[in-house]
């Protein structure tokens, strides 16, 4: 729903319908299953943390939100030694 999203001065929408509105940094680093983890992470999160009460210090819903999903990825996902994703064994 239009309502829903919110315009950034790059013309990327939040939350994110699907792997290709993520950021062009997520697109092209990251897997795409590690891309859809990105984005159910960031979605959740941009829901939970609407209320500023429920985040910490003065961090936006933005900056706490891909935090969230960075976090999610990271169980998962790791860099390997030429600093590529790679899943975790």
């Amino acid at each position: 729903m239009i309502s829903l999203k919110l315009i950034l001065s790059l013309g990327e929408y939040m939350p994110y319908n699907s792997t290709h509105d993520l950021p062009y940094s997520i697109k092209n680093h990251l897997p795409i299953k590690a891309q859809e983890i990105y984005l159910k992470a960031f979605n959740n999160a941009w829901e939970e943390y609407q209320d500023s009460d429920k985040r910490r210090g003065e961090e936006t819903r933005e900056e706490v939100s891909h935090k969230v999903a960075w976090s999610a990825v990271k169980k998962k996902y790791h860099k390997d030694e030429s600093g590529n994703w790679v899943e975790n064994d």
